[in-house]
């Protein structure tokens, strides 16, 4: 396995621990992405991308972090020490979502990601700096959106039909044809049918 790209998203803060996120592409076609640059007491080192872990409510089976002292969902006041302890002490507050499974893949990883860490440090005193860690090629499908018919011209075989619809094309309704004549007034059609009772009275 070869680490063949590396993408580092500086932070604006430096004066905090965390320094930096960073994406590494691994064969040129396996992203990981949100690794941690972190400031520690012999300088920066990588921690992989992780998630909080939870630990359900006893009263109502609401999943809470591990330092809530009350249930989001009932407030019942939960145990202080409710996560899991390493060999030395410490409490388990996060699990890796990916990590290396041997110390030789986490150097060759801490290694690659801290080198371009500083190039990117020097990249970022020059004028004009932009980060390439949200640059990835992707290229969205098209939204299927059904065009719009366009009007007939006055010669097109669609206008000299009759005045009939083409059942294909949008647009308002027409007044159906009468054969050439006027369409009919709907306040007057009662006049031109003859309507019930006419000459009574």
């Amino acid at each position: 396995m070869e680490i063949t790209e590396v993408r580092i998203k500086l932070m604006d803060d430096g004066s905090e621990r965390l320094k930096a996120f960073c994406s590494i592409t691994m064969d040129d076609c396996f992203v990981v992405r949100d690794l941690k640059i972190i400031e520690g007491t012999s300088g920066p080192f990588v921690a992989m991308p992780s998630r909080k872990l939870t630990a359900h409510c006893p009263q109502c089976g609401c999943k809470n972090h591990l330092r809530a002292a009350h249930c989001n969902q009932c407030g019942l006041r939960l145990k202080d020490d409710r996560a899991i302890r390493d060999e030395e002490g410490r409490a388990k507050l996060y699990a890796d979502i990916a990590h290396p499974i041997n110390s030789a893949c986490r150097e060759m990883i801490q290694q690659r990601v801290i080198e371009e860490y500083d190039n990117e440090l020097e990249r970022a005193k020059e004028p004009g700096y932009v980060s390439r860690y949200d640059e990835y090629d992707y290229d969205p499908p098209e939204p299927h959106i059904k065009p719009f018919a366009k009007p007939a011209s006055p010669n097109s075989a669609e206008s000299n039909s009759g005045g009939q619809i083409d059942a294909g094309r949008s647009g308002p309704p027409q007044p159906h044809d009468t054969g050439g004549s006027a369409p009919v007034d709907p306040r007057n059609r009662a006049k031109t049918r003859g309507s019930f009772g006419e000459g009574i009275l």
